[in-house]
């Protein structure tokens, strides 16, 4: 059975974040609130893990799963990002945008787009997620919580506990998210291409 967190939104407490931290380094699959909707997420080099995250949203090998991060430090690490596209990222994070890029030989093959070889990335403009992911020194692998057969995403934590508490081990209740998920843009070509518009405002890569 899944722990459940209940963290506050402004002020996270410390204590909880660092036991998240330690669950998402032991294997574990957690979920957590966004600036946009809940998520789903996993320690970037467990095989077992993104296993279970694929069972849990009956995701494909194509899927493109996300990197969030806590800021743009350490990008080069995972993407490709000249100095044009570092400015748009800069301009454009924190915020409800997953921007698409092409992954470096530090992501494992199994979470990136097989043939275009990409991987998404996110820094969320949520306290909750950021002081995770500084606090696990890594970007957090994670795929929005949409289940299968469902358009949008799940907004209550207590609805989440009732449906994945024997499929997840943490649940982060950091309260009403919303059921948009990001705007997501390819920025791998020469110019930003919108792929799916969500809450982040698409109008300013048109």
């Amino acid at each position: 059975m899944s722990q459940f967190f209940q963290i506050h939104p402004e002020n996270p407490q410390q204590r909880l974040i660092k036991q998240a931290v330690e669950i998402i380094n032991k294997g574990g699959v957690v979920v957590y609130p966004t600036d946009s909707a809940y998520a789903i997420g996993c320690h970037l080099g467990d095989k077992s893990a993104v296993d279970r995250i694929r069972t849990i949203r009956k995701l494909g090998d194509k899927h493109n799963f996300t990197l969030v991060c806590s800021d743009l430090s350490g990008l080069g690490n995972y993407a490709k990002v000249d100095n044009h596209v570092f400015r748009l990222l800069k301009a454009h994070t924190p915020g409800a945008y997953t921007f698409i890029l092409e992954a470096t030989k530090e992501v494992p093959n199994r979470v990136i787009q097989p043939k275009r070889r990409t991987i998404g990335i996110r820094v969320p403009d949520n306290n909750i997620v950021r002081d995770l992911v500084a606090q696990l020194s890594q970007p957090l692998l994670s795929s929005t919580l949409i289940m299968p057969g469902e358009i949008l995403p799940l907004m209550d934590p207590y609805e989440i506990r009732d449906l994945l508490e024997h499929s997840v081990d943490l649940i982060i209740d950091g309260g009403h998210c919303g059921t948009e998920a990001t705007t997501v843009v390819d920025l791998t070509g020469d110019a930003p291409v919108v792929i799916r518009v969500g809450k982040g405002d698409p109008s300013v890569f048109f």
